[in-house]
Parts: structure tokens; sequence; C-alpha cells
């Protein structure tokens, strides 16, 4: 597990106390510890961990607020998950709580195929609000709605809103991150559009001056453009503070532990008492069944048969074996042909497009090609993946991922 975290108070930039009090800043809401707390659950690729950094510091830069920030990750690959984590407090208080944020006052789902698993929205209550990163507007309540999802929706959290960051960040070609860093400005109420400007200037416009205009456009527009989609709850429970079901829960004394690694219901969900010895993976080879569609960002790769040769260079580049290969004959020759690919198993880094030199394979919108036409899913796997969703666009785009979509006889994919 990686992690990496700052915590900074006015004086970090050589202001005077006073000098950063000349806006003063009232959180709207705070826990126990004085804190208003924001979590952030994403995927590697998508930038959460520099969003949490530049939202941490414009408000404490801007807003007069002190503000700790870290992010916890994984191996650090594109697909993996990202949890960004943002305290504030006011100027005279110090902020001295640097665990993970159990019930933040503020949620964003930086991807909505996270929302499939229950985990995401874990620790909401009647006053979180929540933020996703959806193509589906409204309807993404109904997607999530049913079942065990149902509760998590409709009960918890109490506020839910809405944008579609990918599409905002392929019309701007700027990236989900600045555009969900609008969109939580706006949700806070206490950072200003304009404190953002300010800290892209300084953050990215030193490092990719190129594509300051586009990022600027891109948080304007998040911030412009976030809806609300639904609110739900009475408000009698604060976020960050336990309900009474969590206290009777997680407050319960170490004793009751079973002896051994034995589950009990009535214990907290993962603990010292409870975590496998040594910290151990019990469930092992569970990598063959991970569904790596939410890593995709915005592209896949589009398979054309007929100009395919057979070479492998595909199925040698892939990290990930999506490439199906089965026995067959190819130009009169028995050989290994190229039957399609395992989407499932898939995270859209193109480099089977690279490398192909044919263009058997190129790349394209994946919300254009939701019925991918080759789609073989491994056959010698046992089962399949528990769920599959489609992914919409995410991630970055440049001008140069459009020409891609051109190489196929100078027409778009």
């Amino acid at each position: 597990m990686g992690s990496e975290a700052f915590c900074r108070d006015a004086d970090h930039y050589g202001k005077s106390q006073e000098e950063s009090m000349k806006r003063a800043t009232e959180l709207p809401d705070q826990n126990e510890y004085g804190c208003y707390e924001i979590r952030m659950e994403s995927i590697g690729g998508l930038g959460a961990n520099l969003c949490a950094k530049m939202l941490g510091e414009a408000g404490m830069e801007s807003a007069g607020l002190n503000s700790a920030v870290f992010s916890s990750y994984g191996s650090e690959k594109t697909g993996t998950p990202v949890r960004g984590y943002v305290r504030f407090c006011e100027a005279d208080r110090e902020i001295r709580l640097h665990s993970p944020v159990i019930r933040p006052h503020l949620l964003a789902v930086f991807h909505e195929a996270l929302l499939a698993d229950p985990l995401t929205l874990a620790g909401c209550v009647k006053t979180t609000k929540l933020l996703i990163n959806t193509v589906s507007g409204k309807n993404v309540l109904e997607q999530h709605g049913n079942g065990e999802k149902r509760e998590l929706l409709n009960g918890n959290p109490g506020q839910v809103f809405g944008i579609d960051a990918g599409r905002i960040g392929m019309e701007t070609k700027s990236r989900v991150n600045v555009v969900m860093l609008g969109a939580m400005a706006k949700i806070t109420g206490f950072i200003r559009l304009e404190d953002l400007y300010e800290i892209c200037k300084k953050t990215l416009g030193k490092k990719y001056p190129a594509a300051l205009g586009a990022n600027l456009e891109g948080i304007k527009r998040g911030y412009e453009e976030v809806e609300a989609l639904a609110a739900y709850g009475d408000g009698k429970e604060k976020a960050g503070e336990k309900t009474e079901k969590e206290k009777d829960r997680h407050d319960r004394p170490a004793k009751e532990a079973p002896a051994g690694n034995a589950p009990a219901k009535d214990l907290p969900d993962w603990g010292y008492a409870t975590a496998p010895i040594g910290g151990m993976i019990p469930h092992y080879g569970n990598s063959v069944v991970n569904d790596l569609s939410p890593s995709r960002q915005g592209y896949v790769p589009l398979f054309i048969p007929e100009k395919c040769i057979n070479c492998g260079l595909c199925g040698s580049a892939c990290p990930d074996m999506v490439f199906q290969f089965q026995k067959g004959e190819y130009r009169g020759r028995e050989m290994m042909i190229n039957k399609g690919l395992d989407y499932y198993h898939c995270k859209g880094c193109m480099r089977c497009v690279n490398v192909c030199p044919v263009q058997a394979l190129v790349s394209g919108r994946e919300e254009r090609h939701t019925d991918k036409k080759y789609f073989m899913p491994n056959q010698e796997l046992v089962r399949t993946p528990v769920y599959y969703r489609k992914a919409g666009p995410d991630g970055y785009i440049t001008s140069e991922s459009f020409l891609t979509e051109k190489r196929m006889e100078g027409g778009e994919v």
C-alpha cells in the first residue's frame, strides 16, 4: 500500500495568519474533531490524487483554512483502486487526525462502475453529499437502486449530485480530475471558482502550460454543470458521526473476538482481531475474475479480422491476456487464429493498437461501440466476472487521441 500526504497551514507559503484570514470561511458542517471531510473513490489513471492535493491547497491558500490531504493506492497501475482524503478545519485549529476518512461529508465517485462495489459508499449518512461521475444522469439512481444497492442510495447518502466529467473532459481536452475538482468545489460551498483557477495556474500551469486553457475550461464547466439528482433523508444523522448501528458494531470490546480467524457477525468488518494472520491473501488467483472495464479511459481496441495476419504481436504486447487465440487455418496453413478480445480484462492501454503492423486493431470511442462485435470471454476460465459494466468515456483526452480514429481508410471508426 502506498500513501502520499501533506498537511499545510497558512504559513506554508510565507503568509501571515492575518493575511490568510482576509477571507473568513465558515465550514458548512464539522465532525467531532472540528473537520469537514472529503473522500474520493477512484481508479488509477483518473487523477484523484492530484485532484485531492489541488482541492486541499485551494482551501488553505484562498479560503484561509487548514487542510490535510493524503491518498492511498496499491501498485500505481491504471485501473487499480485509489482513494483520496481531504480534511479542512478552521485556521485557529490544528489537524492532528491522519487516518482515512470513514464518514465523509462529501463523497466523490470518479467512475460510475465503482458503485457496483458496496464498499464504495461505506460510511455515508443522511447528510453526506454524493457526487458521481456518470453518463446516465438521473438514470444512475435507477441502475443502482435495486436489491441491496437500493438501501445504499435511497437511505444514504442524503443528497446525490451528478456530472458527465468524461464528456466534458473530451470536449475541453482536459481531464476527469479537473472537472470533478470544479464540481466538488461547487458542492462544498466554501471553495470559489476563482480559488481553483489560481491553484490550477500554480500546479498545472507551470508543468503543462500548453494545456492550461483546457484545464481551466474543464474546471469552469465542472463547477457550472454539476446538477442535483436526488435528495433523501431528514438530516438527523450528522456526517462524520457514527450512527447508533455503527456504534453498536464498531465499539464492542476486543475480548469478544473468537479464536484464530473465525468470522463473527458482531465484530467489526475488519481489524486486528479479524484480519488474516500475517496479512496474507486467502483467495489466491483472484485476478482472473477481475472486471477491468472501469479502468478504460473512454477508448477500446476494435478488432478488424479481415485485416489480421495472426502474427501474435497483440497477444505479446497485452499485459492482461485479452486476446483469444484458437487453432484454425490461415492461408492454407494450420496455426493459432485470433478469435477476438476478452473485454472483461481489457483496461484500455492501447498497446495492441500501437504494435499492430496491419491496422487490424484500431482505437474507437467506447460510447459508440457498446455492443462489441468480437467480444470473446476467456474460454479457459472456470467462471466469468460477477458483473460487467460498460464503461463510458473517462480520463484525459488529447488532440492526438482523435487521430487514431481516422486510421481505417480515412474514415472514423
